[in-house]
């Protein structure tokens, strides 16, 4: 067997891509995972409040460990906000560079 004809092999097409309406339920699993990213954006939201605040406490009482561990909270709070917030476009965009893949 030719090496071309060996790639040919390892590079079949089996034709399939995502398409809406293949099963039921789809509007189920969206709602639902709308759901849980408001969830997720809401418990943010607590988290970067008690952040703020340990900041603040481990700064007026120069408790240094305090006062990083308060900021540590905070960056990771907006780092997982920045996620939450732009799931959908990273998923799209990894999807559109994906499909292009040949």
């Amino acid at each position: 067997m030719s090496v071309s004809r060996r790639a040919n092999d390892l590079a079949y097409d089996p034709g399939i891509s995502p398409e809406e309406g293949g099963l039921p339920g789809l509007d189920v699993l969206r709602d639902t995972m709308s759901s849980i990213n408001l969830f997720g954006i809401i418990a943010i939201v607590g988290a970067l409040s008690v952040a703020g605040v340990v900041w603040a406490y481990g700064h007026f009482s120069a408790s240094h460990g305090a006062e990083a561990k308060g900021k540590q909270g905070v960056l990771v709070s907006a780092g997982c906000a920045l996620l939450l917030g732009a799931a959908n476009g990273i998923v799209a965009f990894f999807s559109n560079i994906g499909s292009q893949v040949e």
